[in-house]
């Protein structure tokens, strides 16, 4: 049996699978049916001088018929004051001592103020504390957050100040919104801070009403940049998890986060480097139910690749990731289609012959089912990914890499 038991910069759980800072964390009361669920951690909602929040709050990008691709939120750090948050996150902690507490904290970028706050979290039992310096809304004009992330220095500055004063594992979130991931990484590293975690949200308007003419989400006819999450981001979030972990500098352990839905996204995550992954966008969905299939799923596929423990195979498919100019040229694919599998919709033929290599041809007897050139094929992977029918499309090796 898989042992989904997760030590995460020393921070244990029952399994690798922790709730995002955000709207599913703000409260006790969420955070114990979360654990009664069977989640294995939870990262608070962000904490802070109070502030007041807008009461329209989320936009969302939906794509053919699948809602919520992607959410987009402007809705700020928590609106409870410092003491009533770390009084919850102490009784939470006592009552599910096996599951992993971690405060999210942005305060003003001094030093004292963050000792302060630091020890105040102590006092809670709290197993960790999350850095949030990416919230790239609101918080961030007000110099913190994503303002913090966005300059290495910044980043390096305020994680010393932190290490000072804990005594407990320290998490540095970081911000996708800049050029190069690994710049805000290596500071954190260079701050001393025990791991990172990552994405945050990504600066984002998803849309525009075309009946008032405001971009969503709009408050009193107005609207502003927010945070985008939600499984739209997973490309984006794979990339940067996997580009820190191959870094030859860079050796902190690393929470993934950004559009983890299904176990497969998890195991995706893990294997680009991830030790545990944070989820939000699907609770704020489905619920705190979607853990059972979360832990199954990943527990299965574990028992199938014979994969006892999550260390067998994090960081595998970062190993692979190169830059291009290191890729065999050498290397040739081409496309095959099973004639058996075919159902003649064409789809192939028209991506091929408008969007890529004229490599499809029809058959001059008016049949449906293509055929491949295989003299003009490149082997760029487009008609696989635009057949609708399963293993119809593969693409077969034609030369060894050398």
């Amino acid at each position: 049996m898989a042992d989904l038991t997760s030590n995460f910069a020393g921070i244990r759980s029952p399994n690798p699978f922790w709730l995002a800072s955000a709207p599913p964390t703000n409260s006790a009361y969420q955070v114990n049916r979360a654990f009664e669920a069977g989640w294995g951690g939870a990262v608070w909602k962000t904490i802070g001088t109070p502030i007041v929040n807008v009461n329209s709050r989320y936009g969302a990008l939906s794509y053919r018929g699948k809602r919520v691709m992607g959410l987009n939120n402007i809705e700020l750090i928590t609106d409870r004051t410092i003491e009533e948050n770390l009084q919850e996150i102490k009784d939470v902690k006592k009552r599910w001592p096996d599951r992993a507490v971690i405060a999210s904290l942005m305060v003003e970028s001094k030093r004292e103020v963050w000792h302060d706050i630091v020890k105040k979290v102590h006092d809670t039992g709290a197993d960790g504390i999350e850095l949030n310096f990416g919230c790239p809304h609101g918080m961030s004009e007000r110099g913190m957050g994503a303002a913090v992330g966005q300059v290495p220095e910044y980043t390096c500055q305020i994680t010393e100040w932190v290490m000072e004063a804990a005594q407990i594992p320290v998490i540095v979130k970081l911000t996708p919104n800049v050029g190069d991931i690994t710049y805000p990484g290596l500071a954190a590293k260079k701050g001393r801070a025990n791991a990172v975690s990552l994405i945050n949200t990504i600066n984002s308007v998803t849309g525009v009403n075309l009946d008032t003419l405001v971009a969503n989400p709009s408050v009193h006819g107005k609207s502003a940049h927010g945070g985008y999450c939600g499984p739209a981001v997973k490309p984006i979030a794979l990339n940067m998890v996997g580009t820190l972990c191959h870094h030859p500098d860079f050796d902190l352990p690393i929470s993934g986060i950004g559009g983890v839905e299904t176990w497969s996204d998890a195991v995706e995550f893990i294997l680009m480097g991830a030790s545990n992954v944070q989820v939000c966008t699907a609770v704020m969905k489905h619920g705190f139910r979607v853990i059972e299939d979360l832990t199954t799923g990943l527990s299965n596929w574990m028992d199938q690749k014979g994969f006892t423990s999550l260390n067998d195979f994090c960081g595998m498919a970062a190993k692979g990731l190169s830059d291009w100019g290191n890729l065999d040229l050498n290397y040739r694919i081409i496309a095959n289609i099973d004639e058996a599998k075919c159902i003649g919709c064409q789809v192939c033929y028209i991506a091929c012959e408008d969007g890529a290599h004229q490599a499809i041809l029809l058959p001059a007897n008016g049949g449906r089912v293509p055929k491949i050139n295989q003299e003009a094929c490149v082997g760029c992977n487009l008609c696989s990914l635009v057949c609708p029918v399963e293993g119809c499309i593969s693409m077969v090796q034609q030369q060894e890499g050398k």
